[in-house]
């Protein structure tokens, strides 16, 4: 625990005094700081001027981050006949129908993203409970719900993300690992923002993009000047 902390009182001083660095800046000082005996994920949190309980303020999406995010996902997908075999060659790890609605249904869930062609539904629509919480609801809006399994299935494995604002307006992700090269950090960063920048509701007033912030898994955060994360 001693080495912890001393690990954890010379990250807090090497971030002391500093905000609103650039997005280089930002991504170095978080990344030699991550020095946990695991690769620790790099992660963003964006503050949005919107109320995502307001149908017109909601920001969710996707994003394929250009580097992936250096995690492995687990997918499962909800089809039958032809596209369940699609699924299962572009990759997914678990593939089903009733069979599959059941196995959630008791609880197990042994994956990270829930893909369903729209015949099921149906079936989907009763899990709402269990996935909803869970952020794992196939919504045809980001690409779950889809008769193109294979090609879902090949973004989820290869890198995309999900975002959705939450109650406060907050969005969180991991745009990758501690170990990937700087650069890489820089670009998927880049490119999270911009998504969420292109997925701007239209019931938002005043200023969309309030603050970026970027961390590690186990690390203290760092404010990111809005206009370096933007490109302006």
């Amino acid at each position: 625990m001693a080495k912890a902390g001393k690990r954890i009182r010379a990250a807090r001083e090497a971030f002391e005094g500093k905000e609103n660095l650039s997005v280089v800046d930002a991504v170095a000082l978080v990344k030699s700081n991550a020095k946990s005996k695991f690769d620790e994920t790099i992660e963003i949190a964006m503050n949005l001027g919107v109320d995502p309980r307001h149908a017109d303020q909601m920001v969710r999406g996707t994003v394929n981050l250009p580097n992936g995010t250096g995690k492995s996902v687990r997918v499962a997908v909800f089809a039958r006949g032809d596209k369940a075999d699609e699924a299962k060659k572009a990759g997914a790890d678990i593939v089903g129908a009733e069979d599959l609605m059941e196995i959630v249904q008791s609880g197990k869930i042994d994956f990270d993203r829930c893909i369903a062609t729209p015949d099921m539904m149906p079936i989907v629509g009763r899990l709402g409970k269990v996935l909803g919480p869970r952020n794992l609801m196939p919504n045809p809006k980001i690409g779950t719900v889809t008769v193109d399994v294979a090609e879902a299935v090949t973004a989820a494995k290869g890198g995309q993300v999900q975002f959705k604002a939450e109650k406060a307006g907050v969005i969180h992700a991991g745009i990758g690992k501690a170990s990937f090269d700087a650069k890489k950090l820089e670009e998927n960063l880049l490119a999270f923002v911009d998504a969420v920048q292109k997925a701007k509701p239209s019931g938002a007033k005043g200023t969309y993009l309030k603050k970026v912030a970027l961390s590690s898994t186990m690390g203290p955060g760092v404010s990111v000047d809005v206009a370096s994360a933007t490109g302006n």
